[in-house]
């Protein structure tokens, strides 16, 4: 297998967010999951680039995914929002879905907030409840530092900043929403999990399941950039539930919780930045 380079196809996005926002370094970096763009539309002094005029970017978008990255000033705060990330189901590598934490890496960015939609599989996560994510299964398969040069054999057991969970559940508790810490298993999907998949997931320590997040965790991990997970509720998963799962339903689901996931964003940049 042929190294990667991290740098490689980078430069040229790098260089158009500079020119229009200046080279200062970024405070923070969202990636927003499926129907939870809308948060994008908090970040003051927009400037937007659609991913495909840039080839750092893979082709291709999924329904609910704006396709384009965000940038501007969030809560006081220099922000890259991502609206729209990338998967292992459509035919990528863990690689390729975490060019987003490698542009934020690359723009001086040290944090990274990864948000999705995800199957609740813990009997209290109901749809419509968030998920902070406390560790992870990392069942697709791959890694995105597969094939790297250096050292990879990371220590993943602090890869997320649990310490900041106490203090921001009592800010959603405050604002009447409804979140948990939990373990997210990834899956490869497209398809959805089949019942008995998702009790052998309860059984492995599994609290919720969805079909990204974990890759670009890692990769952030690699680049020692802190890390925060939140999950969204869309559905039970499974099995759990008599309504059948479908896309649609995930992203109309996504959308009611836009508004909550704008809370929770709020309420963790005043207790993520000293």
């Amino acid at each position: 297998m042929c190294l990667h380079n991290p740098d490689e196809h980078m430069a040229t996005m790098v260089a158009a967010v500079r020119d229009h926002l200046g080279s200062a370094p970024f405070d923070l970096a969202i990636i927003l999951g499926s129907g939870l763009g809308q948060v994008a539309a908090d970040v003051k002094d927009v400037t937007t680039w659609k991913y495909d005029a840039f080839s750092c970017f893979p082709p291709g978008t999924v329904a609910g995914h704006a396709g384009q990255l965000t940038a501007g000033t969030l809560h006081g705060r220099r922000a890259l929002v991502f609206q729209g990330r990338f998967h292992v189901y459509q035919g990528l590598s863990a690689w390729q879905a975490s060019v987003p934490v490698r542009l934020s890496h690359a723009l001086g960015c040290a944090r990274m907030l990864l948000t999705n939609a995800v199957g609740g599989i813990h009997s209290e996560l109901l749809p419509g409840h968030f998920m902070f994510v406390s560790d992870h299964l990392n069942l697709l398969g791959d890694n995105p530092l597969r094939g790297l040069s250096g050292d990879t054999f990371i220590d993943l057991s602090s890869l997320y900043r649990n310490e900041l969970f106490p203090s921001l559940q009592s800010e959603a508790l405050s604002r009447g929403i409804p979140l948990h810490r939990g373990v997210l298993a990834a899956v490869p999907g497209p398809s959805y999990e089949t019942p008995a998949e998702v009790r052998a997931l309860k059984l492995l320590g599994a609290d919720a399941v969805g079909m990204s997040l974990v890759p670009e965790a890692i990769m952030a991990g690699y680049l020692q950039m802190e890390v925060v997970g939140l999950s969204f509720t869309a559905n039970r998963a499974a099995g759990l539930d008599t309504q059948c799962l479908c896309h649609e339903e995930v992203l109309a689901r996504g959308r009611l919780g836009a508004a909550d996931l704008s809370g929770l964003v709020e309420g963790l940049c005043r207790l993520w930045f000293p």
